[in-house]
């Protein structure tokens, strides 16, 4: 029996790839002031020793001076220099935006996170990066999508780096699949999640066909964009000729232009391994990997990195930033100095309020008898065997 699904939409702006494993800074209380060191050996340098706002900040050779002498650590998450903070310029988003010296405003624009050896700018999600991979004294830095490339890796003042976790996150192969499976059974009714591929059906919740893994739907564009991914890659699939109905049903329930055979199409296209591939690669894009992102951002592990990927695909990844957000007026993650297992029950106490808004969620099992339950069994590694129950059915994975 196929459960209601409540896919989530497509937000551009915040759809990031894969980033690097995501820890804090050292605390506040160990903050530490040097040198921080990139590509080629040379150091971040603040050009001209100017304290100036706008002053561009670049890669140099390292001389010990004090436009190169950066203090981490600090309480608002923040790097500095000469007094001034290392900033994004106009706060942007954008890949290439570059990268400054600037009064400290505690905005977004300004707080960093260590990520094995990337530091991931909070504001836009992206890493600092150096422009071009260039290594000449003077090469501005800026940010980019986080890539793991050697022009992103840095070594912070006395050479430290993030702690590593007890156990895997959660995009480690075998605890995604697991990941995969408790979505499936909250969804679907079934581990299986790889027999969803072909699912397909309209179930009255006001956005039109639900469909495939993750719940891909005709009414909210992530269908669309689905569709469109896999129509770049093989042009002329049985589905591409639904396109401009896709198009013009986006942000409806109507299925005008779809009737009737757009389910019988999907189900064909479903046995095409490469659509499956960009299933899969679609709900990695828009789901799991910015869930997973700002979970190891917040410093929770492979427990709580999932429980933000399970409120993204029922409320949306901005649906789930709300979530936390309202989380944060009762407790705080790790990263800012909280208690995982505090922090995780506030965010699902908040996750249960957002569930109960919509009749068609009011079944909160899923939390209750599932994640509530792996954390009071302190979990928080997600750990196999999982026995739990979602909607009175039991299930066990490993």
């Amino acid at each position: 029996m196929v459960r209601t699904r409540t896919p989530a939409y497509v937000v551009g702006a915040l759809l990031i790839g894969v980033a690097a494993v995501g820890y804090g800074l050292p605390s506040a209380s160990a903050a530490t002031a040097g040198p921080i060191t990139g590509l080629g050996g040379k150091c971040i340098d603040v050009a001209g020793a100017n304290p100036a706002n706008g002053t561009p900040v670049q890669l140099y050779d390292c001389n010990g001076s004090a436009a190169q002498t950066w203090t981490v650590g600090n309480a608002d998450s923040s790097i500095r220099a000469l007094g001034k903070c290392l900033d994004v310029t106009a706060a942007s988003t954008a890949n290439g935006a570059k990268v400054q010296l600037y009064d400290c405003n505690s905005t977004g624009a300004q707080k960093w996170t260590a990520s094995n050896g990337a530091l991931v700018n909070a504001g836009s999600g992206k890493c600092l990066d150096v422009t071009d991979r260039s290594t000449a004294n003077g090469t501005r830095l800026q940010i980019w999508s986080c890539a793991g490339t050697p022009n992103q890796q840095w070594t912070l003042p006395g050479g430290g780096g993030p702690t590593t976790p007890a156990g895997p996150n959660l995009d480690d192969p075998a605890k995604k699949d697991v990941a995969m499976q408790l979505v499936s059974a909250a969804e679907n009714s079934s581990l299986d999640w790889r027999a969803q591929f072909s699912y397909i059906e309209d179930i009255g919740d006001g956005r039109g066909y639900t469909a495939g893994i993750i719940g891909f739907c005709s009414g909210t564009g992530d269908m669309l964009q689905l569709v469109e991914a896999y129509t770049r890659t093989k042009p002329g699939n049985v589905l591409a000729a639904y396109l401009p109905a896709l198009r013009a049903v986006n942000g409806t329930d109507s299925h005008a232009g779809l009737d009737p055979n757009f389910p019988r199409d999907w189900r064909a296209a479903a046995t095409d391994a490469t659509f499956r591939a960009a299933q899969e690669s679609e709900r990695d894009r828009v789901y799991f990997n910015p869930s997973v992102r700002d979970g190891k951002a917040d410093q929770v592990r492979a427990l709580g990195q999932f429980a933000y990927y399970d409120a993204a695909v029922m409320h949306g990844y901005e649906g789930m930033r709300a979530i936390r957000n309202r989380a944060l007026a009762r407790a705080k993650p790790p990263a800012q100095g909280g208690d995982e297992r505090v922090w995780l029950n506030a965010f699902l106490d908040e996750r249960v309020i957002e569930m109960k808004k919509e009749a068609a969620h009011s079944d909160t099992s899923r939390v209750d008898t599932a994640q509530r339950v792996f954390l009071n069994n302190g979990n928080v590694d997600l750990n196999t065997p999982l026995v739990f129950a979602v909607y009175g059915e039991q299930f066990r994975i490993g």
